[in-house]
């Protein structure tokens, strides 16, 4: 064997070798490819909506554009401009009045314009006031805290 033909033998293995490694760090399942992704999103792209089914059968109110879900909390710049809830209230022949299936939502618009649809509890529904801009910090589509001016309301 030629020397020539030695050391295009070893070029060629290396090549294999090389594409190999690229096909195991960048295919769709490696881990490799999701912390990169991580690092090259940027924040304003995420967009949150409620894709909770409405439990007294109409549709919810849903932006246009796919979810994007981080793990790990997001924090926005946003004002409150709407509130929505679904309760049901039920009245006992002893007069006592009970709340079924409670579900409480804030619809959010970013500084970029985004709306976003936020589940909270009771408490936090009552407590953020609108038209008010402050630091929005939720978790998929479930309210964290959030923080303007004058107060901070935890969900």
């Amino acid at each position: 064997m030629t020397p020539q033909l030695k050391n295009l033998l070893i070029l060629l293995a290396g090549i294999v070798v090389v594409l190999i490694i690229v096909i195991l760090l960048f295919s769709g399942k490696s881990s490799f490819r999701r912390f990169l992704t991580i690092f090259l999103n940027e924040e304003g792209e995420l967009d949150i909506s409620s894709s909770t089914s409405s439990r007294s059968g109409g549709q919810r109110n849903t932006p246009a554009k796919s979810q994007k879900t981080p793990s790990g909390p997001i924090v926005e710049m946003a004002t409150l401009i709407r509130k929505s809830d679904d309760r049901m209230r039920v009245i006992e022949s002893t007069g006592q009045v009970k709340l079924i299936d409670e579900y409480y939502e804030l619809v959010f618009v970013t500084r970029k314009g985004q709306q976003l649809t936020i589940e909270c509890s009771a408490e936090a529904y009552d407590k953020v006031p609108f038209n008010q801009q402050g630091s929005l910090t939720y978790k998929k589509n479930t309210l964290v805290k959030f923080k303007y001016y004058e107060d901070t309301v935890y969900n």
